[in-house]
């Protein structure tokens, strides 16, 4: 009965290898997102002489320029969803296969990389999916059209909320680790 337990769980243990597929897959369509994206910044930057061309009326120059700015903000768009699909398979490589030796002992290396647990993946994720979110709002700003007093303050309204949840968020990573006290302090 012990011999089967033991074959049972290193079969248990084994099994976690699956994920080597979602880590692959992950990094493969990071890459893709990169590809596309670059291509995409390539060719935006081949047409970015036609903006001065004197051809050009007023309307048509603030056209191209709308259209320029709002391929420079997909673009960043681009990157960064493809820096979430590397965060997330870099991530469950970590958790689930084996530790990166290179990502922990590297000085050059970010720790934005080094993933020590499930929380930690998430809270990653979280704060590159809401960048994502921001250049969202700020494309769509780009877009519209504004016509009277109002949209321009429900716009402000809508930067004043997304400045307060960025400070949200940055205020809520303090919580949970141990402060170090000063060494004048009382204990």
């Amino acid at each position: 009965m012990k011999n089967l337990e033991i074959l049972f769980e290193a079969f248990l243990w084994r099994s976690r290898l699956v994920v080597l597929f979602a880590v692959v897959a992950s990094l493969l369509t990071g890459f893709g997102i990169f590809f596309v994206t670059t291509v995409d910044v390539w060719y935006m930057l081949m047409h970015v002489g036609e903006y001065a061309s004197p051809a050009l009326d007023a309307a048509q120059r603030a056209h191209l320029r709308s259209e320029f700015l709002t391929h420079v903000v997909e673009s960043v768009d681009g990157y960064l969803l493809a820096t979430v699909m590397l965060i997330f398979s870099l991530g469950l490589y970590e958790l689930f296969i084996s530790k990166i030796d290179a990502a922990e002992g590297a000085e050059t290396s970010s720790k934005v990389m080094v993933i020590h647990s499930l929380d930690d993946l998430k809270a990653r994720l979280v704060k590159v999916i809401f960048m994502i979110l921001v250049v969202k709002f700020f494309e769509h700003a780009v877009r519209m059209d504004y016509t009277d007093t109002l949209q321009l303050l429900a716009l402000a309204g809508a930067i004043a909320l997304i400045g307060l949840a960025l400070f949200l968020s940055h205020a809520g990573e303090g919580h949970g680790k141990a402060r170090v006290p000063n060494p004048g302090e009382g204990h």
